[in-house]
């Protein structure tokens, strides 16, 4: 499909945007409802934002049907662990305020006209990596996201960039291309990131790494040879470059780098469907938006959103 100038994606990694939004905007109740009603506003605003200064023609916001699917649970059992709420059958410990917020905005972006999409047994990082992938060569990319993980999808010759919201939220994202990649973390392409990442592991999401393999010898061994592959060749080969207590290390997590890239990497081939990206002129459910407005105190947020789309 030919692509115009114009044209541009942008991949919501939706949890990451209103876990931010609930953090960094204060609490407020503005409406009947009496809920708790911060994240709801803060999402909102971001979107306005985004779409203000990024011009999007197509939005997805994507979402975590399963944030700790079970195939990776098999493969590397501290995945996520942490997070999991007391009582196992709650799922991800979420703040009690958060909770009754989600299930609004889902209800706002269904006003608005803004498609959503997960898929049971996935990540939101899966259905934006398979949406990412999807679209190279159709138009530019962007992600919008907080977490590192997703640095693997940045693809010049694709046009895929990560806007990541960090340090600098969507008002000032840090924009991380293969030039970042290089200069911050000596990897030359996303997949050399995703290779240094397992080897540096991750604690935010329980992955151990190799014990002594720090951010920059990771990125030193990919450089050396490669890819992680390559290093797991080097090593049983008894490439000399790999010698010592750094050798010793690395045959120790033999178990543990035969399922890391399993974990690590997201998936390219979610089965989705077929969607509709494309971001309405306009808010397709006026009287819908309006009761959630009034109900939830969220008139200047909404309005804001609706200026945007107008723009």
């Amino acid at each position: 499909m030919p692509t115009t100038p114009s044209e541009r994606l942008l991949l919501l990694d939706s949890a990451s945007l209103y876990f931010r939004a609930f953090y960094g905007v204060p609490p407020r109740e503005g409406g009947p409802s009496g809920l708790p009603t911060n994240a709801v506003a803060g999402f909102l605003d971001m979107i306005a934002t985004l779409v203000t200064r990024y011009r999007p023609t197509h939005l997805v916001a994507c979402w975590d049907e399963d944030w700790r699917p079970q195939w990776r649970v098999d493969a590397i059992p501290t995945y996520k662990a942490h997070r999991v709420a007391e009582d196992p059958e709650d799922g991800e410990a979420v703040p009690d305020e958060l909770s009754p917020q989600v299930p609004v905005i889902m209800d706002a972006l269904d006003a608005i006209g803004i498609t959503r999409v997960g898929a049971p047994g996935y990540e939101a990082d899966d259905v934006i990596g398979t949406l990412a992938v999807r679209n190279r060569g159709r138009m530019p990319v962007d992600v919008v996201t907080g977490d590192r993980d997703l640095f693997q999808l940045v693809d010049d010759d694709a046009a895929t960039r990560v806007l990541y919201t960090a340090r600098g939220g969507v008002r000032d994202p840090d924009v991380i291309t293969q030039a970042v990649l290089r200069e911050k973390y000596a990897v030359p392409t996303g997949d050399a990131y995703v290779d240094m990442a397992a080897l540096r592991g991750d604690a935010s999401d329980g992955l151990p790494g190799v014990k002594g393999i720090g951010e920059k010898t990771a990125a030193a061994l990919i450089h050396e040879h490669g890819s992680l592959a390559g290093v797991r060749e080097a090593l049983a080969a008894g490439d000399p470059r790999i010698k010592g207590a750094r050798r010793t290390r690395l045959e120790e997590a033999s178990d543990y780098l035969d399922v890391a890239p399993l974990v690590v990497r997201v998936a390219h081939d979610v089965p989705i469907g077929d969607i509709d990206p494309h971001l309405p002129a306009g808010i397709v459910d006026p009287a819908a938006m309006s009761r959630l407005a009034v109900e939830h105190g969220l008139t200047g947020p909404f309005n804001r959103v609706a200026a945007a789309l107008d723009g």
